[in-house]
């Protein structure tokens, strides 16, 4: 019988796979011969962009990675981890989950979640909260509200199930997601930096085992899929959706929460995108090691898989753990006892080779460095040039856009915008409170803040970015986005720590597409380096964008900043909700008299075609520290900032949870309609109890921060310069009812 190594691939199978001919031919070189369909299978999920990163590795690189907090720095082991104090560390990371969901939206948004968490507690931490940041289209689309209500109720089913609360997130609606909507999921735990388990393979004779669930042909290439457009034809890779067992994922945390108490693991990694290739090569390469892997010892749930299908199949709930050899039985003991499967399916080597056998026979042999990222997978820097649009977006003029009369009118309609309305409809289908960490589930803040149980501490954690922002200013809008994540967590009490990225763009082959990647790099890495605040992974999602009439129509470049902070003493913990009738009202920072990229411009007026908003990094940094010091001192009892809807939105949001109000006074010398729904950066609204107001001005008059009093919290009635603008009460119902109306209807 031909020994299948000498069946070789041909051009046109590697093609098909997603290789580009030179790529065929770089394998050839690399092997030195033809490799197989096996070999070409695996080269064509570990080279894909999902993988690889081959598009996008050398602007990665550019990214600031150190920081005063750093234990793990990005790309070194499944997640990022931050230093916490008193021995524990955060591990937290955020991951895209786009092609799977626009295809499939409950299983693709529910195996999102659960890979994310895996990528937690495989590092040995115990998830403690989640977040996600979703994008989709035209909310009056049927398509759209049946994506919107798939990838919520997967969300929430597998979250629930698995027993991690949702302490915050992000949606977002625009013509541009849809064809092509965003599942970016973050998950974050704690660890005893003691018990950090790796993701290297080390110790050449160590068994390595396959624990968790069986493996099937669902997901089959789905690193692959995720590296391509989606088009008419894409119902057809419905096959390379993996399903999730929320229920399984439990058990696997459980078995691997006791597993890294004992002695056993030289090395373990998550089967996420490209299933056990991905795992065997990543952790051989990084331990300098290889491994003989036996494919026909892997638990399938399919009678007859072919050895390409058990390799790049992306079956969730599964992990390769290496092992102590002699300690084979401790693994087995712990994982019957939760009824999972622990298979012994392979050995590390002293090679530096990953081979996979079948049935004794060699069906693949390949040099494990060649195929990882950083490694000896291609690298390119692809070519860019900035689109004709983003010149005619800066010559918007503001005057050129007539202020409406009745603005009580266009409040009332802002509060009613999917972009703006209360995401109720959505969150109440996820369980805040499970694990009972989550301190701001009844105690609203601009972040969300989970309980260190046993510590003074909390962590405080956001994800963040308005697209709009970014595709009119790719790098001003990147570093708003880094900005009002780090404005969040400061408002919520916390000091900014590390983040992670999602970074969602349109073909790389597309120079303008690219233009606007480069352009949220170099925002990204500018804000990171003034908040402090290291990048310590994530993931790039390229290829997002509809392909209609043959033209490729790219989403809004969707550059997620999933941040985490630090409460060193969680009575400190801010909220955003107005306290008691008589608080004056102070905002923070520059009124600029700019309403670019607004929600206000771009929906009421319709006018779509202007800069980002204004910016300035150095006054947001000085705010950022002003906030910070308020906080300490108790000088203020709420705190929220301005984002989307400008202040009037703010102002609301800080009123509804007490049925309070507010009578402000507006600036003379900026329109109205700016003052109350532009959206110029780097502004916080803060409430002051009239026995603190002699401090409190005391203390921002030293930081030299401006700052303008507005008024007083009323008993629920709401004021613009003396004019009647209805009460609380009205505008509660319509911003919590209105999103649920619209995906009812």
């Amino acid at each position: 019988m031909e020994s299948t190594l000498q069946q070789e691939a041909t051009l046109e199978q590697a093609v098909d796979l997603g290789l580009r001919p030179d790529e065929f031919e770089m394998i050839k070189e690399i092997l030195g011969r033809t490799p197989n369909f096996t070999e070409t299978a695996v080269y064509s999920v570990m080279w894909s962009e999902h993988c690889s990163y081959k598009n996008s590795i050398l602007w990665l690189k550019k990214l600031p990675k150190d920081g005063p907090h750093m234990l793990v720095k990005a790309g070194e082991e499944n997640a990022g981890l931050v230093d916490i104090g008193g021995g524990l560390g955060c591990v937290f990371k955020i991951e895209s989950h786009n092609h799977p969901s626009a295809l499939e939206p409950y299983q693709g948004a529910a195996t999102g979640v659960g890979g994310i968490n895996r990528d937690i507690f495989t590092m040995g931490a115990r998830p403690i909260a989640q977040l996600n940041s979703l994008r989709f289209g035209n909310i009056e689309n049927a398509r759209t509200k049946w994506l919107v209500k798939g990838v919520t109720k997967g969300i929430g089913d597998y979250g629930n199930a698995f027993g991690i609360p949702i302490v915050g997130g992000e949606v977002f609606f625009d013509e541009s997601y849809n064809q092509n909507p965003l599942v970016n999921a973050f998950s974050a735990g704690i660890i005893d930096t003691k018990r950090i388990i790796s993701a290297k393979a080390t110790g050449p004779g160590n068994p390595v085992f396959i624990v968790g669930s069986a493996t099937g042909k669902d997901g089959i290439a789905g690193a692959a899929f995720a590296s391509k457009d989606i088009t008419e034809d894409s119902a057809n890779d419905l096959p390379s959706v993996q399903v999730g067992d929320p229920f399984m994922e439990k058990l696997l945390l459980e078995a691997t929460m006791e597993l890294a108490q004992t002695d056993c693991i030289r090395g373990m990694q998550d089967m996420g995108a490209a299933g056990i290739t991905c795992s065997t090569n990543e952790m051989s390469a990084a331990g300098g090691v290889g491994m003989d892997i036996h494919l026909d010892r892997v638990p399938t749930r399919q009678d007859n898989m072919l050895p390409y299908e058990i390799l790049l199949s992306e079956s969730q709930e599964r992990m390769l753990v290496v092992v102590q050899k002699g300690q084979e039985s401790v693994v087995k003991r712990i994982f019957d006892k939760w009824d999972l499967h622990a298979e012994e399916i392979g050995v590390v080597t002293a090679s530096d080779r990953v081979r996979y056998y079948m049935d004794g026979e060699l069906v693949g042999d390949v040099p494990a460095e060649s195929l990882v990222l950083g490694g000896g997978a291609p690298q390119y820097e692809r070519e860019y040039k900035e689109p004709a649009y983003f010149q005619e977006y800066k010559k918007f003029n503001i005057n050129d856009v007539k202020q409406p009369e009745d603005l009580k009118e266009v409040g009332f309609k802002l509060l009613q915008l999917p972009n703006i309305a209360s995401k109720k409809w959505i969150y109440e289908q996820y369980d805040s409170m499970v694990g009972t960490k989550n301190m701001t589930t009844n105690r609203p803040s601009d972040a969300g803040v989970v309980n260190i149980k046993g510590t003074n501490k909390a962590l405080a954690m956001t994800v963040d970015c308005n697209s709009r922002y970014v595709n009119a200013d790719p790098e001003v809008g990147t570093m708003i986005a880094v900005s009002e994540a780090a404005r969040n967590i400061v408002c919520a009490g916390g000091v900014p720590s590390a983040i992670t990225n999602c970074l969602n763009f349109g073909n790389p082959y597309n120079p303008e597409s690219y233009w606007q990647f480069v352009g949220a790099i170099k925002g990204m890495s500018a804000a990171c380096l003034k908040f402090q605040t290291p990048v310590t992974g994530g993931n790039v999602s390229f290829y997002n964008q509809s392909v209609i009439n043959g033209v490729e129509v790219p989403v809004f470049p969707t550059p997620t900043i999933g941040m985490i902070g630090l409460l060193e003493d969680k009575e400190k913990l801010m909220t955003l909700d107005f306290k008691q009738k008589g608080d004056l009202i102070f905002i923070l920072g520059d009124c600029i008299e700019d309403i670019a990229s607004s929600e206000y411009l771009a929906t009421y007026h319709g006018i779509k075609a202007s800069p980002a908003p204004y910016f300035d990094l150095e006054k947001e940094y000085s705010l950022h520290q002003a906030v910070n010091g308020l906080i300490n001192n108790n000088l203020i009892n709420a705190a929220h900032d301005v984002s989307d809807g400008g202040l009037f939105v703010s102002l609301v949001e800080m009123s509804i949870h007490r049925d309070l109000g507010f009578d402000i006074v507006t600036d003379s010398e900026v329109r109205e309609d700016a003052f109350l729904f532009g959206e110029g950066q780097g502004r916080v609204v803060v409430s002051v109890n009239e026995n603190q107001e002699e401090d409190f001005l005391e203390y921002m008059m030293e930081s030299g921060v401006n700052f303008t009093l507005l008024g007083h919290v009323t008993k629920g009635k709401m004021m613009v310069d003396d004019e009647h603008f209805g009460f609380v009460s009205e505008a509660k119902d319509l911003y919590n009812n209105a999103l649920g109306k619209i995906l009812e209807n």
